[in-house]
């Protein structure tokens, strides 16, 4: 339980920010749930509505309930630990593997794997005892991610998010050659009008930055990308690049309007089972010691093999020509 007087310089707060400010070790989310639950009081009484707003000299009473039990179950699967203290884990997810259990993935999930490694060494962020998944990766896309192993490490990850200061480089396979072969996509993204699975550039969406640079092709059949995120929209990578007319391969949701890979490439391209996208490099500031960390991962062989065959498909096309 944690109990607060409001000082003259807070009067006037709307009681969500009053808490935020006071509490910095939870969301403001977490705080605004936590107030329509009734476990927030001023005075004798509880208050139902976040945007009250407070009054200096006011006594404020927090009742933050213990952590629930998670509902997924701990699961002792291989995880790719590429860092891990006390306070953090770094690891590389392989395509394949969906980060939270949902609907059709109740196991083998991220989470699950998480529970079993780290057991009761993770805290109650968000007030559920389950890992501190700061960020995602899609279910097709492999790559480095970060966990928080408790609130403080996770408040502060998730701030340098917010922030923008968490340095994420991609690579990337996709249909065709986008020209310029270095520039930026600057376009704002939001919920498909006709498709709620689907994100998409849409005007009034959040502001959305991509940069990218060209470091391979085969032709102008495909290319191979390095791409560095400067906001994190909901599939950013993957709506900017169908956006320019360059889709990454292998994507089911975002596909060309005409596929111009060789038929066999195709086939293969389904076999994998992947999008040919990988979170390469991840760099941040450690949440409790303030030291500056980089970890980077490699793109799997899929890659130059995939880019190998289309290129000898380019070079027997313009053989045959």
């Amino acid at each position: 339980m944690h109990e607060f007087e409001v000082a003259p310089d807070q009067g006037g707060s709307r009681l969500d920010v009053f808490l935020a400010r006071t509490l910095p070790q939870f969301s403001r989310a977490r705080l605004q749930a936590l107030v329509r639950e009734g476990r927030v009081r001023v005075g004798a009484r509880a208050v139902a509505e976040p945007s009250r707003r407070v009054k200096p000299g006011e006594r404020v009473v927090v009742e933050v309930p213990p952590p629930r039990a998670a509902a997924p179950r701990p699961e002792p699967l291989p995880l790719d630990i590429l860092y891990e203290d006390e306070h953090l884990l770094v690891l590389e997810k392989p395509a394949g593997m969906v980060v939270h259990p949902a609907p059709g993935h109740a196991g083998g999930t991220l989470v699950n794997a998480l529970l079993a490694h780290c057991g009761e060494s993770l805290s109650g962020i968000g007030g559920v005892a389950r890992p501190g998944i700061v960020h995602r990766l899609d279910r097709q896309v492999s790559g480095v991610m970060v966990v928080a192993k408790h609130d403080r490490a996770h408040t502060a990850l998730a701030a340098q998010f917010t922030v923008h200061s968490i340095r994420r480089v991609y690579e990337a396979l996709v249909h065709g050659l986008p020209s310029p072969p270095v520039g930026e996509i600057d376009r704002p993204i939001g919920r498909h009008p006709a498709d709620r699975r689907r994100m998409a550039v849409v005007a009034g969406g959040k502001p959305a930055l991509t940069r990218y640079r060209v470091t391979a092709a085969a032709g102008v059949l495909a290319a191979r990308l390095e791409l560095e995120l400067k906001t994190g929209r909901t599939h950013q990578i993957r709506v900017h690049l169908q956006s320019l007319g360059h889709p990454v391969l292998g994507d089911p949701l975002y596909r060309p309007r005409r596929d111009r890979l060789p038929a066999a490439v195709r086939a293969w391209l389904r076999r994998l089972d992947r999008l040919m996208l990988h979170a390469r490099l991840l760099e941040f500031t450690h949440p409790v010691t303030g030291a500056r960390l980089r970890f980077e991962r490699p793109a799997p062989a899929c890659f130059d093999e995939l880019l190998a065959r289309l290129r000898a498909d380019w070079t027997a096309r313009a053989g045959a020509g």
